[in-house]
């Protein structure tokens, strides 16, 4: 396979993105298939569905804005996911401007996906969703779920103070010890650390990383200067509290601050999820259909978050049953 490496500009922000497959000509041109990543990743994570695809599809995996080599703006405002929405709707615009694309999302590019197919239906015939919460049962779990509240215990850490220096301390062990833990201790190798320690010392990347969650729909606001609230230390955090016992510097909204968005999809949906995701709770999937009538969930039990790692060759199959399904 070979890539493209290319960047584009979209509102003065330039995203660099890596191409292959097809010919760009759209009159003979079968479908463009865009992978967004998510957190702490790169384009890279897709490597083996690039690989897998290239031969048949225009395969397309943009570094998001904050990340390795696309810009990172400073602004937090800039990160919050109704910005995002637009501006990704505007990158596949850009790139495809005459077809739909094929979208497929893990992580953070699933919290982006998730509201695109639902508001920009036109720009995405199929979607592929691989371990990313619905951003409507992913609310209604943080509302009524202690286990996921448990499980996101992590972002009051990363939003604190001292994030940016928790993520980059010891060589990034944080992020390639406690954040990459696969079911599978041969997926992420000291090859491939290294190659993550290289995009995490891009200048700004950590910053620009954090800023998704500092923007975070779920996060209070500090009422002294109306600005996302910060954790005084995320010692103060007890992981065990439940929706009626969060601590004073909890981050995170009450329950009963929280409302679950109405964020409905039509597109043709296919759920990869691993069971063993250390992020979501396996609830999150629970009446999924009233959000999204038209989706197909494939469940791998012994797998973690970082399904596209663990189980390449399947998750291959399984995108490629259901788009030419």
């Amino acid at each position: 396979m070979k890539l493209e490496h290319k960047n584009i500009l979209v509102d003065n922000v330039n995203i660099h993105y890596v191409e292959s497959g097809q010919s760009t000509d759209e009159t003979t041109l079968k479908s463009t298939m865009v992978f967004l990543h998510g957190f702490p990743e790169y384009w890279g994570t897709w490597s083996a569905q690039l690989n897998f695809f290239s031969p048949y599809y225009r395969v397309i995996a943009p570094d998001l804005p904050g990340y390795n080599l696309s810009d990172k703006p400073d602004d937090v405002s800039f990160y919050a996911v109704p910005n995002l929405i637009g501006f990704m709707a505007k990158f596949i615009a850009a790139i495809s401007p005459t077809q739909p694309v094929i979208l497929v999302a893990h992580d953070w590019g699933g919290a982006i996906a998730w509201p695109l197919a639902a508001f920009h239906a036109q720009l995405i015939s199929k979607l592929i969703i691989v371990n990313a919460a619905h951003p409507s049962t992913f609310t209604r779990e943080m509302m009524n779920n202690p286990l996921q509240r448990k499980k996101s215990a992590y972002i009051h850490q990363l939003i604190s103070a001292s994030g940016e220096s928790l993520l980059t301390q010891d060589d990034y062990r944080y992020l390639s010890e406690d954040i990459m833990v696969s079911t599978n201790p041969s997926v992420f190798t000291a090859d491939v650390k290294a190659r993550y320690k290289q995009v995490w010392g891009q200048q700004g990347a950590i910053n620009g990383m954090l800023q998704y969650y500092r923007a975070m729909p779920q996060l209070a606001e500090n009422d002294t200067d109306n600005q996302r609230c910060k954790v005084k230390a995320a010692s103060s955090l007890d992981t065990s509290a439940t929706q009626n016992d969060t601590t004073k510097s909890s981050p995170v909204k009450q329950a009963s601050q929280l409302k679950v968005p109405n964020i409905r999809i039509n597109v043709p949906t296919l759920i990869l999820w691993g069971e063993q995701d250390l992020a979501f709770v396996n609830e999150n999937l629970d009446d999924i259909h009233h959000y999204v009538p038209n989706c197909i969930i494939k469940r791998f039990q012994d797998t973690s978050h970082w399904l596209q790692h663990e189980r390449p060759d399947e998750v291959n199959v399984a995108i490629n049953n259901f788009i030419n399904d």
